[in-house]
């Protein structure tokens, strides 16, 4: 297989995605949409090999045990990949995502510009949320960026896998990687909260442990950054409380209503004025009503505070939509398409 050759070209399209699936040519997505490359179709024997080409014996046979295994991987004068294998239809499958190496400054994301105060908080919990490439771990690498131009602070990041390569300025950083560097991110915590942090940013609070000690973390004076794959603010609590079981539940509520200084959800459109992609941005900021609500198990009020709050710097995803659709960066069918009330925002459109 000339993979190389595929990668370089789609590197040349500005693909975001490669897929490499047995029974189909290569395929690539660039601004969301899909489209094959012009190369071959590929073979079940092929992907095998090229596999067997990028990990170790010992990677290839827990691949064979799971069926998935998660890697990253890099070819030089070309890109980083962060690339998952799998079985599908009794044959190899990859999916590499592109993996850029630089972070980009905060004001080159089109976010809003109270993101960039949330980097100047000292202590709790920020999330930045949204679906698999919402472009949450560029958001929070950005972030962690503007804080190691500023401070002279200890952060350590626990990564699946390590994406952007930061590098010590003012700040000292510690990469870990999972599988390499740590067992699981609930480990990888654990141990970093005896290391000497002052910011700890946690890949992803995918289950209980990671959550619980997240929250300590926070609770304990540490400013702690992580990602959900949750839609919006409310469920984003939501979706953290029902984490625990239900005689801890009031007990976290009040814990998070403490602890929790932000939610950040993002959804990314492509642009219709030139290539590439732009993010609609949700952002609730725990100000004391919304900690009452969080601690009161009231957070279905918490889209009505977000539209009340926009003097605070707080934005609903929909005026964030409409905000992009009036300044001619996406269409009118994307708009109502991504919105979380379509008819609500056909109307505010139309004004």
């Amino acid at each position: 297989m000339q993979f190389v050759e595929i990668l370089r070209t789609a590197h040349e399209h500005g693909a975001s995605d490669i897929h490499l699936i047995s029974g189909h040519p290569p395929m690539m997505r660039v601004n969301t949409v899909m489209t094959p490359l012009e190369f071959p179709v590929l073979t079940p024997d092929v992907m095998e090999e090229q596999l067997r080409s990028m990990i170790s014996e010992t990677q290839m046979r827990r691949f064979k045990e799971a069926a998935d295994l998660d890697f990253s991987y890099e070819i030089d004068g070309l890109d980083r990949y962060r690339v998952n294998a799998h079985m599908q239809r009794a044959s190899i499958g990859l999916a590499l995502r592109v993996i850029k190496t630089k972070a980009p400054p905060l004001e080159a994301l089109n976010l809003p510009e109270v993101i960039s105060r949330l980097t100047y908080l000292p202590r709790g919990l920020v999330l930045v949320t949204g679906d698999t490439g919402s472009g949450k771990t560029t958001t929070l690498a950005s972030m962690i960026e503007a804080m190691n131009e500023r401070y002279r602070k200890h952060i350590i990041t626990l990564e699946d896998p390590v994406e952007y390569s930061l590098e010590s300025r003012k700040c000292l950083i510690e990469q870990r990687e999972l599988g390499q560097d740590m067992p699981s991110f609930a480990s990888g915590l654990k141990h970093a909260l005896r290391q000497d942090p002052d910011i700890i940013l946690v890949g992803e609070m995918r289950d209980l442990d990671t959550t619980a000690l997240a929250i300590s973390a926070a609770e304990t004076g540490h400013l702690v950054l992580s990602t959900l794959h949750t839609v919006n603010a409310s469920q984003t609590v939501e979706r953290i409380i029902d984490m625990y079981p239900a005689g801890q539940q009031n007990q976290i509520r009040s814990m998070l209503g403490n602890t929790l200084q932000a939610v950040v959800s993002q959804t990314l459109f492509s642009r219709i004025d030139r290539p590439g992609m732009v993010p609609a941005v949700e952002v609730m900021l725990c100000t004391p009503a919304v900690r009452n609500i969080i601690r009161e198990a009231r957070t279905f009020e918490i889209p009505n505070v977000i539209d009340t709050s926009r003097q605070m710097g707080m934005i609903s995803l929909d005026n964030s939509i409409a905000e992009l659709y009036f300044n001619g960066f996406i269409s009118r069918e994307d708009a109502v398409a991504q919105a979380a009330y379509p008819d609500k925002i056909e109307r505010q459109l139309a004004a």
